[in-house]
Order: structure tokens, then sequence, then C-alpha cells
């Protein structure tokens, strides 16, 4: 062998090397960070999950609002990216605990059972104003001393909450999307998609409670969002009784 050809076939041993170590080195990686995506939203290989929709008021049938659906969607690729598996359930069909498997509930306590007895039970630090009849603070969320006013198409408000129950490394998350209208769900549910990496660093596996604001949706849909603020602790302290009218009100300007 001369050593032309002798140092040809270093080369590619070299090259083959380096391609098998570089192989290595990024399957180590997407693996990690698909780890770590898993346990962010509690859904390990072949894990089962909830999908929480409210129910049209028009009729019995499973009938979900546009954005609502888009929510859906964007849930569901997350979903299939951590290999676990969903089911759509509708919120007063949804009659079990938390803990056991990842849930998804989207809606606001309005229109969504499921989404309001959650609010009792672990975010009684927000109230939301209910009443069907218009007014000014129709939908305003309030969050401790703050409202949080919805103005259509301009200014509206979504919760992004992940929340667990005690403890236990065990016991799977609940996630919560409760907008002022339908397309702050799917707002909600996109920013989660984007950012989801940086609220695991942020936050790791513990529970957190975001308020979200998106800007013009008349013009530009569910893509521009702000964050307004960490409401974690807020959010889980209870308000007092006569917690009626709060010191604030944030509008558009």
């Amino acid at each position: 062998m001369t050593e032309d050809v002798r140092n040809i076939v270093l080369g590619l041993i070299a090259a083959g090397i380096s391609a098998a170590l570089g192989w290595l080195a990024r399957t180590y990686l997407w693996k990690r960070r698909l780890r770590r995506k898993q346990a962010f939203f509690g859904l390990p290989d072949n894990s089962e999950s909830l999908l929480v929709v409210n129910r049209d008021a028009g009729g019995a049938e499973l009938t979900v609002k546009r954005h609502d659906v888009f929510a859906l969607l964007e849930l569901s690729a997350l979903i299939k990216d951590c290999g676990a598996h969903a089911q759509v359930v509708a919120h007063d069909t949804a009659q079990q605990g938390f803990g056991e498997r990842t849930e998804f509930c989207v809606g606001g306590p309005a229109s969504n059972r499921r989404m309001a007895a959650h609010m009792v039970s672990l975010l009684p630090g927000i109230r939301v104003n209910t009443d069907p009849e218009p007014g000014p603070d129709r939908g305003a969320f309030q969050i401790g001393s703050e409202r949080y006013r919805l103005e259509p198409g301009r200014t509206e408000y979504v919760i992004l909450a992940r929340l667990t129950a005690g403890e236990s490394k065990e016991a799977r998350p609940v996630f919560l999307f409760c907008g002022q209208l339908p397309i702050t769900n799917q707002a909600a549910t996109r920013y989660l998609a984007r950012h989801h990496e940086r609220l695991a660093r942020k936050h790791g596996n513990s529970s957190f409670v975001l308020l979200l604001k998106v800007v013009n949706s008349g013009a530009y849909g569910p893509d521009v969002v702000e964050l307004v603020a960490d409401v974690t602790k807020s959010a889980q302290t209870p308000l007092p009784a006569s917690a009626t009218t709060p010191r604030n009100s944030h509008r558009a300007k």
C-alpha cells in the first residue's frame, strides 16, 4: 500500500468516526431535549392525556368554537411530539380528579364547568366576571387588586397556567387556557408551543400562572401576545370575601 492510499484510507476512517460521533451527539441532545419536554408536560412515552373543551350551548353534540379547534390542534401537535396520546372530552363529562393524566383544559368558566371547578379549587385568587349582560366589566379578570377588562379586537387577556396537585413527582399537571374570548385560548396554546422550553428552564416542573395579553387580534389574530405578569402568588392566594372593587383597572391606551 502506497503512502497516498494509506492517507486516503486513514482520512476515510477519520471522517467515518467523526460522522458517527456527530450522530451520537445529536441523538443524545435530541433525546435529552425530548425527555425535558416530556417531563414539563407530564407526557412520557405512550401516556394518555385529556383535552377538555366546552360544549356549544346550541345542542347536545360536542361542537367546539373555531378558535378552540385551532387551540386543540396546537396541543395535539405537542402531545404527538412527546409520543403520547390524547382523548377529547366535553367539559361536562370529564368527571374525574386530576394528577393521574395530564389535562389540557380550554375555555373560560362561563362555558366550561371543568374550568370553573379548577379556578375555584386551584386559583382562588382569580375571579372572572361571567355576567352575560353587556357592561364594561363583562368578561373582566380580577387578580388580587387588579382588574383586566376586555376590549374585543383590541386588548384581550388569557390565563395560562401549569398546576400540579401536591408535591408528588408522579402527579401529572393540568394546563389551563382560560381566555376572555376563544381567540385568546388559541393565542395561549400557541404561546405555550413556542415558549415551553423557556418556561421549563424558568419554572422547572413547578406550578406557574401567567397573565397574557393578546394585542389587536382584529388585525393580527392570535399571533401578537405579550406577557403581562407572572401572577402565580396572587392567583393562589384566596381573595377576601369583601374584594369586589379592585383599586386599578387595565384598559387599552
